[in-house]
């Protein structure tokens, strides 16, 4: 998410990155650690003071073991903060006796796995420091770490403080996650409302360089016939993984392709670089290189590793901050999959 991925200056890095959380979300450039929704660096400094240790130590031990774990808690964070609020309510389970239905049922979080391992990390923190980190910041900080062991931007200053939704938005999970047969403009819009700009979504839609799709995902674009836009030789490759226009929208089914077939788990640039050669695996992927406003920076990222990761970084903080329980709203859970009784 090797060569292909060379890091950043740290110094270069936190300086265009302080930079940009200061023009958007009230940072000075001293880095004055609190943004005005509550939010702020280091926030369990006195509460618990190695949280983000933990997280971060688990993180590593987690992808040494089960490298593509890394993958998805980036996928999580996502799936969270787009649905209304950065608040983990993604991680609840279906409780029937409560009338909650779990986001994780809807079509649209099809494919998401390991969340398991997120009881592993809380559990960790549980130990240390018992009803005081949010799953909400775990999966913020999860996700910041997870991009850092693929080889992404590192040491990205992630703002902690938020808390715990008390109930699922199941039946809006539909109307603000992007389908990825999407129209470029849905996207962007759907981003906007989080914040993030044009170039922004462009870094951000480069996470799909790590990770795999399921063949359900892709087979439109495959059948009857190959869509025009895929290279001819990836077209093939691609029906050659996906052999069925019938495949099955389970995750059972071991049928999927790889985003990036180069450094399929090196969170890079090689992401643009497949789409401006038309290997782009989903259709709202491959619209990126044409769409006027999202080509640019396709083409920028395609040629800038650093470049890439400078805006990714930025972006995923901008994302993470999207409307926080904080204060005195919500809960800090005990147990992820549960509401606190």
């Amino acid at each position: 998410m090797g060569s292909s991925s060379s890091l950043v200056p740290v110094a270069s890095a936190l300086l265009l990155l302080s930079y940009l959380i200061a023009g958007n979300n009230g940072v000075s450039a001293a880095g004055t650690s609190t943004s005005s929704d509550g939010l702020k660096l280091n926030y369990y400094s006195e509460s618990c003071p190695r949280a983000e240790e933990i997280v971060k130590e688990q993180v590593k031990s987690l992808y040494d073991e089960h490298g593509n774990t890394a993958v998805s808690w980036l996928r999580a964070l996502f799936h969270d903060c787009t649905v209304k609020s950065c608040d983990a309510s993604l991680l609840l389970e279906t409780d029937a006796a409560a009338g909650l239905v779990s986001e994780k049922s809807s079509t649209r979080n099809f494919g998401m796995r390991n969340f398991k391992y997120i009881d592993a990390i809380k559990s960790a923190l549980e130990r240390a420091c018992p009803g005081t980190v949010s799953c909400a910041d775990l999966l913020a900080l999860a996700a910041r770490d997870g991009a850092a062991m693929l080889g992404g931007p590192a040491d990205i200053p992630m703002r902690t403080g938020r808390r715990d939704a008390t109930e699922s938005h199941y039946g809006e999970v539909e109307s603000y996650i992007p389908n990825h047969n999407e129209s470029v403009s849905a996207v962007l819009d759907r981003f906007a409302s989080m914040g993030v700009d044009d170039e922004g979504v462009v870094a951000l839609l480069g996470a799909h360089s790590v990770g795999r799709v399921h063949c359900f995902n892709l087979v439109a674009r495959l059948y009857p016939a190959v869509d025009g836009t895929i290279e001819p030789a990836y077209g093939t490759y691609l029906r050659g993984r996906c052999p069925t226009a019938e495949a099955k929208e389970d995750t059972r089914d071991v049928a999927y392709a790889r985003n990036d077939r180069v450094t399929p788990m090196v969170l890079d640039n090689m992401y643009h670089k497949n789409l401006l050669k038309g290997r782009g695996l989903l259709l709202v992927d491959q619209r990126l290189a044409t769409d006027p406003r999202t080509a640019p920076f396709v083409r920028k990222m395609a040629a800038d590793n650093d470049y890439f990761h400078d805006v990714f970084a930025a972006a995923l903080v901008k994302m993470s901050e999207n409307g926080p329980l904080t204060g005195d709203q919500g809960e800090v859970r005990k147990d992820c999959r549960f509401v606190n009784k």
